[in-house]
């Protein structure tokens, strides 16, 4: 939607000093941030009308984006789980 920001922060604010941590730590995770902003700043853009691309690309860029919140949010759980293990 326009105007929401899509931010891992803001998208999951429960795990805010999780992400920071493994930004910092884990170069998979780091990767994978990095790749989530650079595609949601393009949709934000397109969003905003800055850019018009097709519509298809357009879905694609935001089926990639909700695939690595779906990754990201994986990592996420997973280490917490290991975690409550310990």
């Amino acid at each position: 939607m326009l105007g929401e920001s899509h931010d891992l922060f803001h998208e999951f604010p429960e795990f805010k000093n999780r992400i920071a941590e493994l930004k910092a730590a884990d170069p998979h995770f780091s990767q994978l941030y990095d790749e989530y902003h650079t595609v949601n700043d393009e949709v934000e853009r397109i969003e905003l009308q800055i850019e018009t691309p097709s519509d298809f690309y357009t879905e694609t860029l935001k089926k990639n984006r909700l695939h690595l919140k779906d990754e990201i949010y994986a990592i996420l759980r997973a280490k917490l789980r290991a975690e409550a293990l310990v």
